[in-house]
């Protein structure tokens, strides 16, 4: 699951620092990956021309939305929601505009409103096979986002006589998170037990296999989505489970070898890196800084997880750490969530105590298996 606002609770002093102004005109801020080739540039005039047309403004929109995800650049959401203007604010706008303005609304981190949409959707009557399929998928990962799992899997189980791989897939995975791990890992290998794999399911099955201890999985399966598509996210993954096990200059290699090095998620993972090999860069550390009270300024209180990883993990500021991954707890409880909370309320020490104890108390009600959340109830047990 990507994702993704969450009412912080208290921002870091330094996240409220001026925004960077250029000095002229010619000072390069920052360059892109990618460009937009011809053809997104051609449908880009078009709609400037009408952009009531709904095909085409439904393929800028999607064209958008992939280059956000694959490149972790959050000015493609502007471009999606750009495209979907005309039926923006439409409650009874068409399927495929709901559907696409659902998934801006989730990378923006607006969980409720996307949601709302799906559900508006949903009841809709006469709405099109494919695109309850699609709306099903998208509401069950929300819902599994939020830990929500019994509501993500009545969704899967509506999506099983639509679209059976997805479905199963799902099911699995909620399964993994109620503690079958070992079982779900084995059916997600059997959905596809060639010796190519989905990137998505690869991933998938990297993040479980993570969760479960397989040292020797994890990575490969990892390695195995990245080679199918490099998406930021991906990527940040795998180095995260190198900067866990102390591989600082592996994971430092791997993000500054990524066509996306200038991506937040991949600039803080290579701060991270920085400062575990004693090797801190002042100036990276400002810039991320200040990418990160952009993306506040942008989406108020809504990239808290991304701020507790820095104040953590760059700042050494588990006080604030742990304020912010609160924060983000109460907005999105993925494993990966849990895990940063629990490393921040350690790390705070009796600041952080009531935090871990109300979370263990939580994650037992939730009946999750994840074995990094062992290892630090382990390493930090008195």
């Amino acid at each position: 699951m990507r994702p993704l606002a969450a009412l912080v609770l208290a921002l870091p002093t330094a996240l409220l620092a001026a925004p960077f102004v250029p000095r002229g005109d010619a000072e390069i801020v920052q360059r892109l990956p990618y460009r937009v080739d011809a053809a997104e540039r051609a449908r880009r005039a078009a709609l400037a021309r009408d952009p009531a047309q709904l095909p085409l403004a439904a393929a800028a929109a999607r064209a958008a939305l992939q280059r956000a995800r694959v490149h972790g650049d959050p000015r493609e959401l502007g471009a999606a929601q750009a495209a979907l203007a005309p039926w923006w604010g439409q409650a009874d706008a068409p399927a495929e505009a709901v559907l696409l303005r659902a998934r801006v609304r989730q990378a923006q981190h607006d969980f409720e409103a996307a949601l709302a949409d799906l559900r508006g959707l949903l009841a809709r009557p006469a709405l099109a096979p494919e695109h309850r399929a699609q709306a099903l998928l998208d509401a069950a990962a929300l819902h599994q986002l939020r830990a929500e799992l019994p509501q993500a899997r009545a969704l899967c189980e509506q999506l099983q006589p639509l679209a059976a791989l997805p479905a199963a897939a799902c099911l699995a995975e909620l399964a993994s998170l109620g503690g079958a791990g070992a079982a779900a890992a084995r059916e997600l290998a059997q959905l596809s037990p060639g010796r190519v794999v989905p990137p998505w399911l690869a991933l998938m099955r990297a993040e479980l296999a993570e969760r479960l201890g397989d040292e020797a999985g994890a990575p490969a399966l990892y390695r195995m989505a990245l080679a199918g598509e490099d998406e930021v996210y991906t990527r940040a993954a795998l180095a995260d489970w190198l900067l866990t096990r102390g591989r600082a200059a592996d994971a430092l290699a791997l993000v500054a070898r990524s066509p996306d090095a200038e991506a937040d998620a991949l600039l803080l993972r290579q701060a991270i890196a920085l400062r575990q090999l004693g090797r801190e860069d002042a100036a990276l550390t400002a810039r991320l800084q200040e990418r990160l009270a952009a993306a506040d300024r942008r989406e108020p209180g809504r990239h808290a997880r991304e701020q507790a990883r820095f104040a953590l993990d760059v700042q050494a500021r588990p006080g604030e750490a742990l304020r912010l991954a609160q924060a983000n707890w109460a907005l999105q409880r993925e494993p990966a969530d849990a895990v940063l909370l629990l490393r921040a309320a350690l790390a705070a020490g009796r600041e952080g105590e009531p935090a871990r104890q109300a979370l263990a108390r939580e994650l037992r009600g939730k009946g999750w298996q994840d074995a990094r959340l062992a290892a630090l109830d382990r390493s930090f047990a008195p």
